[in-house]
């Protein structure tokens, strides 16, 4: 894979997921405003967020049944996992290049940022 091919399909991946991501959490937001932008907010006592908006498999599977809070949660992990894909697909690059210490280096680096990811 040339280096201009590379950073094309980088680009692509980069650009892709931060517009799906954005369509994501719009499409929670409008959601969210029109079953509960009516209700008030509560300011008085600070609440922080309940386990279902915390948990990765919880979120995906309150963003299946259309909480749209979880469907906004979930634009933001997919908008988390684009530049951690972003590595991913650079391992297979340079795999694909046999620049082993590339590879070895950014098979660390993804290593990292799953384990801070989890």
């Amino acid at each position: 894979m040339t280096d201009e091919r590379f950073e094309v399909w980088i680009a692509i991946l980069l650009r892709a997921g931060v517009l799906t991501a954005a369509a994501i959490v719009l499409i929670g937001g409008v959601g969210f405003l029109l079953h509960q932008g009516d209700a008030t907010p509560q300011f008085h006592q600070f609440h922080g967020a309940s386990p279902e908006y915390t948990a990765g498999a919880a979120i995906v599977r309150g963003a299946l049944h259309l909480d749209w809070l979880a469907v906004i949660q979930f634009g933001l992990l997919v908008l988390i996992a684009t530049p951690v894909a972003r590595v991913a697909l650079s391992i297979a690059a340079f795999a694909l290049e046999e620049d082993w210490t590339y590879v070895a280096i950014t098979a660390i680096v993804l290593a990292i940022l799953l384990y801070s990811l989890f």
